[in-house]
């Protein structure tokens, strides 16, 4: 077993720390900090290469802690103190077990099926929603997302935890500019047909008299700022969600969530 006991906020600890807060070194040693014993589960069960396992006291884990210590004995075992432990943990009762991981990067290629259902999601602002629509992604059947625009980091520790560790079963692509999205688009349109839909609430075609089938692709705006304009120029239509009350519009997450069950069901 490679264990390494820690005992002060040494490089080791720093580099931990920093894949937690840092989405630059991110980034550069393509590695993600992960807490939280469902989205850890999720991360082994999708085959994610597993760098670092830290703990407390390796004597006091569950049975399930001591097992996957044993799975993994070959990499990195960290022994921490409390006070260590807790500053690298947003919880108040943090897990028993924390990991870091290698990102999987995927790129447009790897969207490779007949009949593709796309979800764009354009400047994510907030942690939760991008999170809470990765996890419905991955419940629908959606081949992948593509973030577009300046944004949060897709792999932030509040993003995987909203995702409740589906982010490790979801492709997820960064498209680095509309000339990118659009050429990807073209070739979708020749290919498969895909439909482009946008979603607003000034949207001119009500969702409970769209038809909406695969090849799809569903454009999600901003939290504040809804779609660009460029995003909207390049929608075949602009879809609303029918609500009733006194708020005349969902949150993101709901919206998103909602397109994606219309798609899903019928495909069921």
């Amino acid at each position: 077993m490679n264990k390494i006991k820690i005992n002060v906020e040494n490089a080791e600890y720093q580099i931990i720390k920093s894949l937690k807060i840092n989405r630059i070194k991110r980034n550069k040693l393509n590695e993600i900090f992960v807490e939280g014993i469902e989205c850890i589960k999720q991360a082994i069960n999708s085959n994610m290469e597993i760098t670092r396992i830290i703990v407390k006291d390796i004597n006091k884990l569950s049975n399930w802690g001591k097992c996957t210590i044993k799975k993994y004995g070959n990499i990195k075992i960290i022994e921490m103190s409390d006070k260590l432990y807790s500053g690298l943990t947003d919880k108040i009762s943090p897990s028993e077990m924390l990991i870091t991981v290698k990102i999987k990067q995927y790129t447009t290629d790897d969207i490779n099926v007949k009949n593709p259902f796309i979800i764009v999601f354009d400047r994510p602002s907030d942690y939760g929603n991008l999170g809470t629509i990765i996890r419905s992604a991955n419940a629908f059947n959606v081949d992948g997302i593509f973030i577009i625009g300046h944004g949060i980091d897709i792999y932030e520790s509040k993003v995987i935890r909203s995702s409740l560790g589906s982010i490790f079963f979801t492709k997820i692509v960064t498209i680095e500019s509309m000339q990118k999205l659009t050429e990807y688009i073209n070739i979708q349109k020749v290919k498969n047909n895909m439909e482009i839909i946008g979603t607003d609430s000034t949207g001119t075609n009500m969702l409970n008299n769209c038809k909406l089938n695969k090849p799809i692709m569903v454009i999600i705006g901003n939290e504040a700022k809804g779609m660009s304009v460029k995003l909207k120029e390049i929608c075949d239509k602009i879809v609303k969600i029918p609500i009733d009350g006194n708020i005349n519009s969902l949150n993101v997450s709901c919206a998103a969530s909602i397109m994606m069950w219309e798609i899903f069901k019928k495909n069921i």
